[in-house]
């Protein structure tokens, strides 16, 4: 059997690896020239000659004891950079200030983050025997089984930050199918918190010294059939599998496998499976903009002592929040210094990334400056990343996709890519492995 694999991002250059271990016959095709997608680490120079780590798309890895095996396959245990301790705690703005996010229950019995009445909703969870209707938004959710408050205050900030999401559009069942889960088996997400948390607990946040694209480097590194700067133009069904067009020729594969985003995905299902490509269209996917400022922290008065602080769309604020870089992991800035990565944009306020880039580095110096206590006008290094079309939303439109993929399964078109199945790094990852198992037994059977 031969798998043909269209993109080389995280997805796919997992898939491929994979099935190159099993000795499986594979090509794969990326339109860039470089792998990764999305993944993409840069040191750059200031104008004082000091270096910054940026980031310009995920910012780290989850992953538990088996995704360490893993990488230690792929020799990247000597690279492994973990988060520091302090990056454990949240934080969220309110009332002009940022506070920190109750860590446990003493902290949210004795704390003044929540108000009482939330804290009392959050208690009386436990007794709530609601169950969730088809197609209940994160929003719904949380509002039925805790407060308003929680889901303005807590969900509406972190499902800005993981999906540049509005919990009001996203669905439960596609974003966090766990706490439909938990409600079902438990009868409370509390509970199903509780039981869980041990497996919870079990997983750790890292990078790597040069930055995540370390990651796609080093796989793309090991493949031996990956072709770089070479876009898929068409695709056809035939009686025994797939014709793959590309400048280089055409190659006939059993298997192919779409890891690309939904736009590039429907056209090349559009001949085959017009109905798969319309619903393909209907996904969206907001944009954002990473903006990354580095300071002296002799000039920064807040302590960035933990992983970040979030922006409630409620507190009227420019950007949806900003990563504490240099407190998350050591070495990404002079250790003089420290390095703030601020996004904007996202679903709750796309039209903030449409800006020219001096305003929007003005307005993002003046929030910091107000938020963080920074006592000067001048950041020892700035740079602007964009991203029209940042994460696919896992809302109603994503449901729409489902049938279309398990159809086109039937004539040997799989997909592996962030829009179906999880949208995290390590779901992308597992998802890869998974598929590369699945694949390999068809291919004994």
């Amino acid at each position: 059997m031969t798998v043909g694999i269209i993109g080389a991002g995280i997805s796919g250059l997992t898939l491929a690896y994979e099935l190159q271990k099993r000795g499986i016959d594979y090509h794969i095709w990326e339109a860039a020239d470089q792998p990764g997608g999305y993944m993409q680490s840069r040191w750059e120079t200031g104008e004082t000659g000091n270096r910054y780590l940026r980031e310009l798309g995920p910012n780290s890895l989850l992953g538990d004891g088996n995704m360490l095996l893993w990488l230690d396959e792929l020799g990247l245990t000597p690279k492994l950079v973990f988060s520091n301790p302090v990056s454990k705690a949240r934080y969220i703005f309110r009332n002009g200030t940022y506070r920190k996010l109750p860590s446990g229950p003493l902290s949210l019995l004795f704390g003044n983050f929540f108000s009482w009445s939330t804290k009392l909703a959050i208690f009386r969870e436990r007794n709530n025997r609601t169950t969730s209707p088809p197609g209940e938004t994160l929003a719904q959710f949380f509002r039925r089984r805790f407060s308003a408050e929680l889901v303005d205050y807590a969900v509406g900030p972190f499902v800005a930050g993981i999906y540049a999401g509005n919990p009001e559009n996203l669905l439960v069942s596609e974003t966090f199918p766990s706490l439909l889960q938990y409600e079902k088996e438990f009868g409370s997400v509390l509970r199903g918190f509780i039981k869980n948390q041990s497996a919870a607990g079990r997983r750790q946040s890292f990078s790597f010294q040069d930055g995540m694209q370390s990651l796609p480097n080093t796989l793309a590194s090991r493949l031996k059939n990956i072709s770089l700067a070479t876009s898929v133009a068409e695709i056809r069904k035939t009686a025994g599998g797939w014709e793959v067009d590309t400048l280089s020729g055409t190659q006939t594969v059993d298997t192919l496998v779409l890891t690309v985003s939904t736009d590039t995905a429907a056209k090349l299902v559009d001949t085959s499976y017009p109905a798969f490509a319309q619903a393909l269209r209907q996904v969206s996917y907001p944009p954002m903009t990473a903006v990354h400022s580095a300071f002296k922290k002799a000039d920064v008065q807040h302590p960035l002592d933990g992983f970040g602080g979030l922006n409630p769309q409620a507190e009227g604020q420019f950007a949806s929040g900003h990563i504490w870089s240099s407190s998350v992991f050591n070495g990404r800035c002079p250790t003089d210094e420290v390095l703030f990565t601020t996004f904007v944009g996202g679903a709750g306020s796309s039209s903030n990334t449409q800006l020219p880039d001096s305003v929007l580095i003005k307005n993002v110096q003046q929030e910091l400056a107000t938020n963080f206590g920074i006592k000067t006008d001048t950041p020892t290094f700035q740079a602007v990343q964009r991203w029209e079309r940042a994460i696919p939303q896992y809302d109603a439109a994503i449901v729409a996709v489902k049938e279309p993929v398990r159809m086109a399964e039937k004539d040997n078109l799989f997909v592996c890519a962030n829009w179906y199945g999880g949208v995290s790094l390590s779901d992308c990852i597992g998802k890869g492995r998974k598929l590369a198992g699945l694949l390999a037994q068809n291919s004994s059977d």
